[in-house]
């Protein structure tokens, strides 16, 4: 049962401008730690938080609250899985949002798909329902 879907688009030189600009101090109000670890790394940085940042955005949409009742930014967290797949870890406002979205008896998977191209950024962000008994990361 699918509980949201929410995409979204970013120009990745909008947020080396915000980067150039802002450094650290946009860093860490937008994104987790983990986040900013793994993006650091990268050689086109901009384009590694530009790919995070599509995925929260589209993830406040999947919610449907847009960056509201306690969904932030740093609610929303891109992790990687042990084989690298991305997918998103929500605290917070967020967590509580994907609770009350999900029906009893179940709990919530989330998929999430990263790209880009030249300057853009691209997030898809599904939140499927799965019943209980199928077991977390088996569905």
């Amino acid at each position: 049962m699918i509980i949201g879907i929410g995409h979204d688009v970013c120009d990745a030189t909008r947020i080396a401008r915000t980067l150039e600009r802002f450094g650290e101090r946009f860093t860490q109000r937008a994104f987790t730690d983990i986040e900013r670890a793994k993006c650091d790394r990268r050689e086109k940085r901009a384009d590694s938080y530009a790919r995070r940042f599509a995925a929260k955005e589209a993830c406040s949409k999947a919610l449907g609250t847009g960056f509201r009742r306690g969904v932030h930014l740093k609610t929303i967290g891109v992790v990687n899985l042990p084989g690298g797949k991305p997918t998103l870890e929500l605290t917070g406002g967020a967590l509580v949002r994907l609770n009350e979205l999900t029906p009893a008896g179940m709990w919530a998977r989330i998929d999430v798909s990263l790209t880009d191209d030249r300057d853009l950024a691209y997030a898809i962000v599904l939140i499927t329902a799965v019943p209980a008994a199928l077991g977390q990361g088996l569905a």
